[in-house]
């Protein structure tokens, strides 16, 4: 029989009934009965109402007394008919210091001090241990000790004072000897037959506590991207706006000197929009001359020497690079009347149609820096990158020279990973073109340098992963993500 019906057996014989009682009936724990108890109460089959008792309860070393006599006692038998000296007896007896005053004042052993050394003798030929017989009815139940001799024993530490709280048990309103199991979901098919109508539905407790939530974790590429974010702004940079996912072709190639029959711009490698698939807002007299510096050349350059098609330019993407970003801030910086110098940085999302692997995804984000001053060189280009990667805790780095449509003389940036065993690339820089900036506007003796980096794979590097698939998707372990460091940057 089922513990909830053995309690509504007894509860059907009886008006009350306390859960300590019916805990040492059934042999069972206080507590398994109070949650047996909780279970019926949900049903409205009994109403409990809480009460408190204290008792007596031995300590670990009332418990042991109870077992093998009182301190008092234990000194008295080790005491030979012929005496002990008192040095020795303190040392062979536990509890030796409390049992001997005891027995003194008890007037059970003397000392004699007849024959120079201190000797403890017996007093008495016999004693009876009534601490012990006291202990020993505690322990069965019965306590008829007087208040003088408990607090005595409390003192002493061979008693505590236990409160008890258990629950005394009525009749509910649903009373019955036996549980009618009630349903708790409301389903499609009681809908359906319309046997909810002849079901008895527990009742919901609006007054229970739900599951708490877990709290919230950064991801290890926030805590990475706040990182890179900090030390833009300690090295003095400008946060640009990056929250145009959808970007034109002209900004994310034409307005960065990229011929419009580059092999970047094909559908294998950049997501194109079907709606709205073009756009029409350029400043056009800007447009005009991207589209001479493309066709015709200008500026000390050649060009591609190509038809600059309008329709290519006029097509929406989504962003590729956040370089398309740094465009439009450069062509805003040259419209003031008067330039000055600025730094710029972004963090944020771009899109290629990449085939994913161990270290490429098709949506990951770009860290662009850009510097715009008069008298830039590629020196500079190299000791700010050296100084941002310090900050960062890369030490080893190497710079390949490259080729980018935008930038001359250009240079990919490797950093070694531990775990693959490899130099990765994690980065590409360069010196902005004439071509691309002095149709913005920009004075001649303005130069632009900028690097864009990619956030993953350093936060790979840093974190010892191996599989960008383990950063970013439906691999990733969650308990990664709540257990690892705020960040790991060597600074």
């Amino acid at each position: 029989m089922e513990l909830n019906e053995r309690i509504l057996l007894v509860l059907d014989k009886n008006e009350r009934v306390d859960t300590l009682k019916l805990a040492l009936e059934f042999n069972e724990d206080h507590q398994k009965v109070v949650g047996a108890v909780k279970s019926l109460e949900a049903l409205e089959m009994v109403t409990s109402e809480a009460v408190k008792s204290t008792r007596w309860e031995l300590t670990e070393e009332g418990q042991l007394v109870a077992d093998k006599g009182s301190h008092e006692a234990v000194l008295y038998r080790s005491v030979p008919d012929t005496g002990i000296p008192q040095a020795e007896l303190m040392k062979t007896v536990p509890n030796a210091k409390v049992g001997f005053s005891k027995a003194m004042s008890s007037g059970w052993i003397l000392i004699d001090k007849s024959g120079g050394a201190p000797l403890v003798k017996k007093k008495v030929d016999s004693i009876t241990d009534t601490v012990q017989d006291h202990l020993n009815e505690i322990k069965k139940g019965i306590d008829n000790l007087a208040d003088n001799i408990r607090n005595d024993y409390k003192k002493r530490k061979l008693l505590q004072e236990v409160t008890i709280k258990s629950f005394l048990l009525s009749k509910g309103p649903q009373f019955a000897t036996t549980i009618k199991k009630l349903e708790t979901d409301l389903t499609s098919e009681m809908l359906l037959t319309g046997s909810w109508k002849n079901l008895d539905f527990k009742p919901y407790n609006f007054d229970a506590l739900g599951q708490p939530p877990e709290c919230g974790h950064l991801h290890p590429l926030l805590k990475v991207r706040s990182e890179f974010r900090e030390i833009f702004l300690e090295m003095g940079f400008t946060e640009m706006p990056t929250n145009m996912y959808v970007e034109s072709s002209f900004w994310n190639f034409d307005a960065l000197f990229q011929p419009q029959q580059h092999p970047a711009r094909d559908a294998h490698d950049t997501f194109f929009i079907s709606n709205p698939a073009v756009t029409t807002k350029f400043p056009m007299d800007y447009l005009e001359r991207v589209k001479q510096v493309h066709s015709k050349g200008g500026y000390g350059s050649q060009g591609y020497r190509y038809d600059w098609k309008l329709e290519e330019a006029q097509k929406n993407l989504l962003r590729t690079h956040t370089t398309a970003v740094s465009a439009r801030m450069l062509y805003q910086l040259a419209q003031q009347k008067q330039f000055t110098p600025q730094k710029y940085f972004s963090i944020d999302k771009v899109f290629r149609n990449e085939t994913l692997d161990a270290t490429h995804l098709a949506e990951f984000h770009q860290v662009e820096g850009v510097v715009a001053a008069r008298g830039l060189s590629l020196a500079d280009l190299i000791g700010t990158l050296d100084a941002f990667f310090k900050r960062l805790g890369f030490h080893r780095l190497q710079f390949k020279p490259a080729y980018n449509p935008y930038t001359e003389p250009s240079m990919e940036i490797f950093a070694y990973h531990t775990g693959l065993g490899k130099w990765i690339e994690i980065g590409n820089s360069g010196v902005f073109r004439p071509e691309m900036l002095l149709p913005m506007g920009l004075p001649e003796d303005v130069r632009v340098i900028a690097w864009g980096l990619s956030l993953e794979r350093p936060t790979m590097i840093k974190y010892g992963l191996n599989n960008i698939r383990d950063l970013v998707g439906p691999r990733v372990d969650l308990q990664m993500v709540q257990t690892n460091p705020i960040c790991r940057l060597d600074k």
